[in-house]
C-alpha cells in the first residue's frame, strides 16, 4: 500500500424532488454556504439521477433539477468558490457507481432502512435503481475522493455505507486509494419539523402547505405561516431541558437557532419566559429577513434557465477534471482496459 494523503474535499447534494423547504435549507443549504472559501474545496451537486429512481416527469424533473440549482445560487453558494453542477453531466458518477455495484455486498444493501422505509411492502415492485442506489451515493463521494460530507443523522447511514465499499476496495486490491469518508452532521436544526405538529418532519408532501415554509414563500407567506404556527399553552421556558415533552416549541426555538446562527440555549437565554404572541412576530421577522430575500432571487434565477444551465455545465467541467482521473485509476486498479 502507498502512502495516500486526501486534500480536505467536501461532496454533499440535493435531490431534484420538487418542493424545496426550510428543513433543506437549514439542514443541509445553509450549511453548504459556510463550508465555501474555507479549509474544504467544495463541491455541491443537484443528484438528479437518484431522482429516477422513480418514475418522474420529464419536463418537471428539469424544472426541478434548476430550482434546486437556482436555490444554491440564491442562498450564497457561489461557483466561482464551490463547483456546482447536476450528477447526469458527469458520466464519472454512473461508472464508477457499477463499478461500486461490484464491491458492495447485497447483504449491506438489505440492510439499508431508506429502501425499507420507500418501497414498504411493494419491494418487489420497486426499481434495481432505488435499491442500489446507495452504491451510487458512494460513487458521487468517492468519484471526487471526498474526506468530508455534511449530511442529515437520515443519511448518516450511507455515508457509513461509503466508507464499508472504500475500505473494501481497498483491501481487495491491496491499496488506500479512496479516502474513509467523515460525516459531518452539527447544528440545532438539523430536523426542522413540521409547523402543525412538532413531532412529524417538515415535509414537501404534508396535506396542507401552512405545515411547511416553502423555499419558494414570499415574506407575506412566511409570516402568516409561523404566526399560525401551532404551540402549546405555556410561554417559553427559562432552561432548554423545559422543552423536553414540547415537540412544536422545541422546533420553533430550534428553528430560530438554525436561522440566526445561535444556539437554543442562546434563544432560550434571550426569549425565555416570552408568551407566543412575543416570540412567533420575533420568529416571523427574522425569517422573513433570512428567507425572504433567497425566494425573490430564486424566482429571478428561474425567469433565466438559460444562465442556470451554463453556470451547471461550466461546474460539470471543473467536476469532470477531478472525476475522470479518478475514475480512470480505479478501472487500472481492477484491472479494466479504457
Amino acid at each position: 500500500m502507498t502512502d495516500t494523503t486526501f486534500a480536505p474535499r467536501v461532496f454533499s447534494g440535493i435531490k431534484p424532488s420538487g418542493g424545496l423547504t426550510l428543513g433543506n435549507y437549514l439542514g443541509a443549504i445553509k450549511r453548504f454556504v459556510e463550508m465555501q472559501g474555507g479549509e474544504f474545496e467544495t463541491l455541491y451537486c443537484v443528484v438528479d439521477l437518484h431522482a429516477i429512481t422513480v418514475w418522474q416527469d420529464p419536463e418537471e424533473l428539469r424544472r426541478a433539477t434548476r430550482e434546486v440549482a437556482a436555490s444554491y445560487l440564491a442562498s450564497g453558494i457561489d461557483p466561482e468558490k464551490s463547483i456546482l453542477f447536476n450528477q447526469s453531466r458527469v458520466s464519472a458518477h454512473a461508472e464508477l457507481g457499477w463499478l461500486f455495484n461490484c464491491v458492495a455486498r447485497v447483504g449491506w444493501m438489505n440492510r439499508m432502512t431508506q429502501f425499507k422505509e420507500k418501497a414498504g411492502k411493494n419491494a418487489e415492485k420497486q426499481s434495481l435503481g432505488l435499491y442500489a442506489y446507495p452504491s451510487l451515493m458512494a460513487a458521487d463521494i468517492l468519484a471526487y475522493h471526498a474526506t468530508h460530507v455534511p449530511v442529515g443523522e437520515d443519511q448518516k447511514q450511507h455515508v457509513e455505507l461509503t466508507r464499508d465499499i472504500a475500505a473494501k476496495f481497498n483491501h481487495d486490491y491491496k491499496t488506500d486509494f479512496f479516502p474513509l469518508t467523515n460525516p459531518v452532521i452539527e447544528g440545532p436544526a438539523m430536523r426542522v419539523m413540521n409547523l402543525r405538529d412538532g413531532t412529524q418532519k417538515m415535509s414537501k408532501s404534508g396535506e396542507s402547505d401552512m405545515e411547511r415554509i416553502n423555499m419558494t414563500d414570499d415574506a407575506d407567506a412566511i409570516a402568516k405561516k409561523f404566526k399560525k404556527a401551532r404551540t402549546d399553552p405555556a410561554p417559553l421556558p427559562e432552561s432548554v431541558e423545559g422543552l423536553a415533552d414540547r415537540p412544536e416549541a422545541k422546533n420553533l426555538v430550534n428553528i430560530y437557532a438554525g436561522l440566526s446562527g445561535m444556539t437554543a440555549e442562546q434563544v432560550i437565554a434571550e426569549h425565555g419566559g416570552a408568551g407566543w404572541g412575543q416570540f412567533k412576530p420575533a420568529l416571523a421577522d427574522l425569517a422573513v429577513e433570512k428567507l425572504a430575500p433567497i425566494s425573490s432571487e430564486m424566482a429571478r434565477l428561474m425567469d433565466d434557465p438559460a444562465e442556470i444551465d451554463r453556470i451547471m455545465e461550466r461546474g460539470a467541467e471543473r467536476a469532470r477534471a477531478i472525476a475522470d482521473p479518478i475514475l480512470s485509476k480505479t478501472c487500472e486498479i481492477m484491472g479494466l482496459i479504457r
